[in-house]
């Protein structure tokens, strides 16, 4: 475990639960077989095990399964998904780049070109995502731009002053992912969802007792974000009647890494196994999402089966105060590494032309504007995708009770169309599910509909307000991602600067200064870095022949009068394409790889076990009996 990971680094804890342990079995001590006497009775205090029971093991996947934490707070207590664990995965295994032969001994061919053995049959195959938000707080500590911090950690991953000058095979990344890319094929399928929710076929389905978070399901309104794993953990564990309402679509982490693996296993002909996939996230929370086991390999590949084991489709994630960690472990100075990108002669192809095209485009895409807020842009790209439908549509933005509880309406002639939410925060969270709770049944004699009344059920904010939105984001973070728990914080910058030989520099935040107004001046710094990312100028066309993303302001309706195909930039053909192409090369529908599910967690954790006596007496009573 990072020892930088702590409670009071985690600014989405409530607390946590009365207890938190994983049980041990403990058996009575075994007798000899000759010494056994079948009709001997012995009392209670006599069974004991043999010998001390092993010390309990606790990984992220126990506490995900346990009831007793909320939040991330509970990440504090495991010992994977660190620094260390990528350093010492890149020692054992050594990097498997193009060409080699399968595990299986079969000779491989994609796109015409044959794949030959290398004789690493431990190798590994190492792929990397990044997030924009990432990208801004190590923007922010170096000043540096958005995009030299992306180089700079590419250089670092797989350059050759990063981590392939060290370690025991000179192992590194084949490819480093920016998941802005796979972020927009999340915006469009969002807002398809959202559609397809809020039709009239659906929009008075009921959920089916049981089903309320499964993948074939249907969401109902208000549709509620799942991107945020500490929101999905802390609503799994304790307001399972939200369910009904989570989008079932992929986060864009764990998006990026079913299709690295997918692809890359059905392309090469190697197990995902083989694939190792690190994510570079700004939330420790985005620890447990990796862990969850709906994302793995037994979700979408073809004839799994049961008796093996599921692969993880993000196998590690860290953040990046601890991708400083890492490379600080190989005595690599981070603000040295190069600036600039990594030469397009170096790069490996990967192997599929139209995904390639896809996820390594020839400029960077853009982040969001701060109207979409720092957490993606979920809500703002689905009421743009509605705007277009409406060409004089305006949208009217209000705040709520504070800066993390934004309301959003599209008006056209002094008429609301569509509204939507934004709640970041725990504590508005917290009033944002109790506003969804289902009423109860009232035992009052007389009392009207038989409902009992809740606290702030009017409003414009609670009870039906709540239910009025088509959609809410959610986070748990206050102010969104770029103010996640494993991001660079105020205190550090220049405790990071030293490290790195850059003391006071541009008379940046010192060390020390915990106010309020030094720590909202810094996340002004990093949201400053996250939404400066711009996008270079671009051509109808890119290389190979597809559609490119271009300006929405510069594309209309169609003869048809159909909406928009772009939308801030993002062809919603183009995403089509990309996805429908994606299912056609692994074989698996795109419900299977877009989607994934949640379910009720609830545990004994905690509570006293009843022994064998009480139970025992309790059946005997119960069926008027007794002793």
């Amino acid at each position: 475990m990072s020892a930088i990971l702590s409670a009071d680094d985690l600014n989405d804890f409530i607390s946590p639960g009365v207890a938190c342990i994983k049980p041990i079995e403990t058996l009575p001590a075994q007798k000899p077989e000759d010494s056994y006497n079948a009709y001997e009775v012995t009392t209670e205090d006599k069974v004991a095990a043999s010998e001390p029971p092993p010390p309990a093991q606790i990984s992220l996947t126990d506490c995900l399964a346990c009831s007793g934490c909320v939040t991330s707070a509970e990440a504090v207590l495991v010992t994977l998904q660190s620094h260390t664990e990528v350093l010492t995965t890149l020692d054992i295994h050594p990097s498997l780049h193009p060409p080699w032969l399968a595990p299986n001994g079969i000779n491989g061919e994609v796109n015409g070109t044959k794949y030959q053995s290398n004789g690493l049959s431990n190798g590994m195959l190492f792929v990397a995502s990044v997030s924009s938000q990432t990208r801004a707080s190590l923007a922010a500590t170096f000043s540096v731009s958005e995009a030299q911090a992306g180089n700079m950690i590419a250089q670092l991953l797989t350059g050759p002053s990063g981590l392939k000058a060290g370690g025991m095979h000179g192992s590194d990344f084949t490819w480093v992912v920016d998941t802005n890319v796979v972020r927009e094929a999340c915006l469009v399928a969002a807002a398809d969802e959202v559609a397809t929710a809020l039709s009239s076929e659906v929009s008075n389905a009921q959920s089916v007792p049981g089903l309320e978070g499964d993948v074939g399901t249907t969401p109902q309104k208000p549709i509620l974000t799942s991107a945020c794993p500490g929101w999905i953990c802390y609503a799994e564990k304790t307001h399972p009647y939200v369910l009904p309402h989570l989008s079932r679509l992929k986060s864009p982490q764990a998006l990026t890494g079913t299709l690295i693996k997918s692809v890359l296993s059905r392309r090469y002909n190697i197990a995902p196994s083989q694939i190792w996939h690190l994510a570079i996230m700004p939330c420790f929370d985005k620890k447990l999402e990796a862990s969850r086991s709906e994302l793995t390999s037994s979700a979408w590949l073809p004839n799994h089966d049961s008796s093996q084991i599921p692969i993880r489709d993000v196998d590690c994630v860290i953040t990046a105060r601890e991708l400083l960690h890492l490379a600080s472990a190989r005595n690599i100075s981070f603000s040295s590494l190069p600036r600039t990108p990594l030469p397009s002669s170096q790069r490996i192809p990967f192997p599929d032309p139209k995904l390639d095209a896809f996820l390594f485009p020839p400029t960077r895409r853009k982040n969001q504007d701060p109207l979409a807020g720092s957490s993606g842009g979920f809500l703002y790209h689905i009421l743009q995708t509605y705007q277009g439908q409406y060409p004089a549509s305006s949208i009217s933005v209000s705040r709520g009770r504070n800066a993390d509880v934004v309301e959003y309406s599209l008006v056209q002639n002094s008429q609301t169309i569509i509204k939507m939410a934004r709640f970041y925060g725990f504590r508005n969270i917290q009033n944002l599910v109790r506003r969804l709770k289902p009423a109860k049944m009232s035992r009052l004699p007389g009392a009207k509909g038989g409902m009992s009344r809740r606290p702030g059920a009017n409003g414009a904010t609670g009870g039906e307000g709540v239910k009025e939105y088509a959609y809410v984001e959610v986070m748990a973070c206050p102010g969104g991602c770029t103010n996640g728990g494993g991001q660079v914080k105020a205190t550090e910058v220049d405790r990071v600067r030293a490290s790195e030989g850059l003391n006071g520099v541009n008379g940046e935040v010192a060390v020390g200064k915990l106010g309020l107004k030094e720590q909202k001046e810094w996340l002004r710094r990093v949201d400053e870095a996250y939404f400066s990312a711009s996008e270079e100028e671009e051509s109808d066309k890119d290389g190979d022949g597809d559609y490119e993303m271009t300006d929405v302001d510069a594309v209309k309706l169609n003869g048809s009068g159909q909406h928009q195909d772009i939308v801030n930039g993002i062809s919603r053909t183009y995403i089509h394409d990309v996805l429908s192409h994606w299912s056609d090369v692994t074989g698996v529908e795109m419900r299977r790889l877009l989607y994934t599910s949640y379910r009720k967690v609830e545990s004994d954790v905690g509570k006293k076990k009843q022994s064998d006596v009480e139970r025992v007496a309790g059946l005997a009573s119960s069926i008027g009996g007794g002793w």
